[in-house]
């Protein structure tokens, strides 16, 4: 909106004024979402941040296969990293997001003074620890170094999976919410903390590391093959979900998506794609 334009003339101003607030209003200004819930504008393109992988490409599916035929106008807005989807969310630069589970959530909301809520659980990434130079569990030693994530829940649940594969020893009972200083034995390993997104780009200066699935995914790694351990996906409180800001879950556009997220077609395109190193949340295996 040309806003660092000085104009000088007053009937230029005026015009300028005019055409500034003719300009007001788009789908991208937050001051223009006055209606929100149950009382949104339908016509309106829903707008969703997510993960590149597989978050925006199930998405792109969806968006492709099935809004149409559904009357549904999807837009997909991808970010790289685990905190603008949210403050983009609550803010209402965009109208929902698709890239977290509910630990994360519950985590981010409590220290960001957020409201974000679920809406509908789409599919498990299993987290896996890789390695360029190890081959299995086995030629894991002390005095090697292993990448974690550093944000508070993908990194107590990194530390789990370390624990349940013998790796470490942690404190009792303190679950997923784990920190580097519950390890009760280290095992002579050394640890380095990472955000999660990069990660997989420390798989060159780091003995082993524990990566996201959809980042794992984004650089190359097939979870279900190249992992030396990966998480069970029976009883995992980690499904990633549709989400949005508090009071617009019945936003008629954010309930098409949730049913288009959760359809047989979705669940299939799931299983095909991701053979396994990404599986459904929701419902019985789709048939082939």
């Amino acid at each position: 909106m040309r806003k660092n334009i000085q104009i000088t003339a007053a009937v230029a101003s005026a015009a300028a004024l005019a055409l500034g607030l003719s300009a007001c209003g788009t789908d991208s200004d937050p001051a223009a979402k006055s209606e929100t819930g149950a009382n949104a504008d339908t016509s309106k393109a829903l707008v969703v941040a997510a993960s590149p992988t597989p978050h925006a490409d199930i998405l792109n599916f969806v968006k492709k296969n099935l809004a149409k035929k559904a009357g549904l106008n999807l837009e997909v807005k991808e970010f790289t990293d685990y905190v603008l989807p949210n403050t983009a969310t609550q803010n209402g630069q965009v109208d929902a997001n698709f890239f977290q589970h509910k630990p994360y959530l519950d985590d981010f909301n409590a220290k960001q003074k957020t409201t974000i809520v679920p809406v509908v659980d789409v599919h498990l990434e299993p987290l896996g620890l890789y390695s360029k130079t190890v081959k299995d569990l086995k030629g894991i030693k002390a005095g090697q170094t292993i990448a974690v994530p550093n944000d508070t829940t993908n990194g107590g649940r990194a530390l789990q999976l370390l624990a349940e594969n013998g790796l470490i020893t942690l404190k009792d009972g303190v679950g997923t919410s784990a920190k580097l200083s519950d390890i009760t034995d280290k095992k002579g390993l050394e640890f380095k903390e990472l955000e999660a997104a990069t990660v997989p780009r420390a798989l060159d200066d780091v003995d082993a590391a524990v990566i996201n699935g959809n980042y794992a995914i984004e650089a190359d790694l097939k979870p279900g093959k190249d992992s030396l351990a990966l998480e069970k996906a029976e009883g995992n409180p980690y499904a990633n979900f549709l989400a949005v800001k508090d009071g617009n879950e019945k936003d008629p556009r954010v309930e098409k998506l949730a049913g288009l997220l959760n359809s047989d077609e979705v669940k299939k395109y799931i299983e095909d794609t991701y053979q396994g190193s990404i599986v459904p949340a929701f419902g019985a295996p789709a048939k082939s």
